[in-house]
């Protein structure tokens, strides 16, 4: 459930990061007087990282979904920190996540604290506020496998049913025990187990196919609306078979039991180790609507341009249902967008309330800024303000 204040704006006021990649220490503070903040600096110095660390006040694993212990400052200790004050509406709020004790892939654990308790899961953080991203590596979201567009429509989907990470998460794990049990023990495999197991992954499915379709339904009608500018309409459709029975109006306990029955009659030919149905096999179709092409069709810089058109659609959809827009990373957007798309990107980034970070290694790139937000160059890991 979702519990904020009308029109709330999220800030990060400070944000200090221990031993977290190339920083041994640093604390940044922020005036918050304006919406954006601009980060430049060569190639290597450090701009991606902070937006990494921003990252992980949300729920998931942080825009390069890295395992922690590679998160962890090389020559350190094994252990990193982030640490953050957000002014979220009129209330401050401390934040913060690491690894408290050095561990390798399989071992490090994330350590969350909220206003100085340590909570159960990142989840909470998706409660209070959400945290919005787009970086290069996205930008052939269009043309790689069905994977990556999977876990940008859960992101996105998050902004509104912040439960939506638990639910994902636990469907793998979930999935990841059946697989092995099937693989390790093949047809032997202890049926009551796998029943068992199968009814979970129903469960979590089902529930994960109702938040998807319910998020496409409402982002479908806040695309509709978009007025034409600079950036094309774009069209989305959920393309899994669970999902497809929900649309097609079959109750979700109806849905559930029909996935819990295909699970069990398909365990011969799971017998691999992997399950060939279910909500982890959906894709995401999007498609430039005014040219009637699916984006993989599309031209690079039409491809750029459907994915920005997402972003803030999806902003602006938290916006007005949450009362609250995201906080925005926006990793080397600018250099893609020719003149007046970037001066549309950033006054939409302005005016939408929350704080929003840009980064660039081009400093002239942000001139129409000047006045207008924060400045701090990067180098080496050392952050200054800069004057702009």
């Amino acid at each position: 459930m979702i519990n904020i204040k009308p029109s709330a704006q999220t800030f990060v006021s400070k944000l200090t990061l221990t031993d977290f990649r190339c920083y041994d220490r640093v604390t940044l503070p922020l005036s918050c007087d304006h919406t954006l903040v601009v980060l430049t600096g060569p190639n290597g110095a450090g701009k991606t990282n902070l937006l990494e660390a921003i990252s992980y006040l949300a729920p998931g694993r942080g825009l390069r979904r890295a395992a922690l212990s590679d998160v962890a400052r090389k020559n350190g200790a094994g252990t990193w920190a982030v640490a953050a004050d957000l002014l979220v509406g009129t209330e401050t709020v401390k934040a913060g996540t690491g690894v408290m004790e050095p561990g390798d892939t399989t071992t490090s654990k994330r350590v969350v604290r909220l206003d100085g308790k340590t909570i159960q899961n990142s989840n909470t953080f998706g409660e209070r506020w959400s945290v919005s991203w787009l970086t290069p590596q996205m930008d052939r979201l269009f043309i790689e496998g069905p994977s990556s567009r999977r876990r940008f429509l859960d992101r996105m989907v998050l902004g509104l049913f912040p439960d939506h990470s638990r639910q994902v998460g636990a469907y793998e794990r979930v999935m990841r025990e059946r697989n092995k049990l099937l693989a390790q023990d093949g047809r032997n495999a202890d049926s009551v187990w796998l029943g068992a197991l199968e009814a979970r992954m129903a469960e979590h499915g089902t529930a994960i196919a109702v938040a998807r379709l319910e998020f496409a339904g409402q982002l479908a009608g806040q695309l509709a609306t978009e007025k034409k500018g600079p950036f094309p309409k774009a069209e989305l459709a959920i393309d899994g078979w669970i999902e497809g029975m929900l649309a097609e109006g079959a109750a979700a306990v109806e849905v559930e039991v029909i996935f819990r029955n295909h699970l069990a009659k398909t365990r011969g030919t799971d017998l691999g180790g992997r399950t060939s149905g279910g909500v982890h096999k959906t894709d995401l179709v999007v498609t430039h609507a005014p040219k009637g092409l699916t984006a993989d069709l599309c031209s690079t810089g039409e491809q750029k341009a459907l994915l920005v058109a997402l972003v803030l659609a999806n902003a602006r959809l938290q916006t007005a249902l949450r009362g609250q827009a995201p906080l925005m990373l926006m990793d080397e957007v600018a250099a893609h967008l020719d003149a007046e798309r970037r001066q549309a990107l950033f006054e939409t980034l302005a005016e939408l309330g929350s704080q929003c970070w840009l980064t660039g290694t081009d400093i002239g790139l942000f001139n129409g800024l000047s006045g207008k937000a924060e400045f701090f160059n990067v180098s080496d890991g050392v952050i200054q303000q800069a004057d702009k």
